[in-house]
């Protein structure tokens, strides 16, 4: 029988490209566990979100999580909930100007 692909959420996709264009740092978690070791490299190093943190866990696992303005979360989470981190956002170029006329319209 054969096995059917997993469909890709299109959402999360769009979440990983964001995730591509920030800085990215990777550690070992050491003894610590994964979250708190990267909870102790932000605060020693001085990171300023927004940032990506790869922890890796043993030499077969390696956990992800994004530093925020509103604290670490989840790379997966984030991937899917882009739109809820204002730092992910797109910045918006200088706008174009705006060109009115003094004239009345007939």
């Amino acid at each position: 029988m054969a096995r059917r692909r997993k469909r890709k959420s299109r959402r999360r996709l769009e979440g990983r490209k964001i995730l591509e264009h920030i800085p990215q740092f990777s550690i070992d978690s050491g003894e610590d566990k994964p979250v708190t070791a990267a909870r102790k490299f932000i605060h020693s190093s001085g990171i300023v979100p927004p940032a990506l943190l790869l922890v890796r866990r043993n030499e077969h696992t390696t956990d992800r999580y994004f530093w925020a303005e509103k604290g670490l979360f989840g790379a997966q989470y984030v991937e899917e909930n882009h739109f809820l981190f204002p730092s992910l956002r797109p910045q918006e170029e200088t706008p174009e100007p705006r060109y009115e006329f003094a004239g009345s319209v007939r």
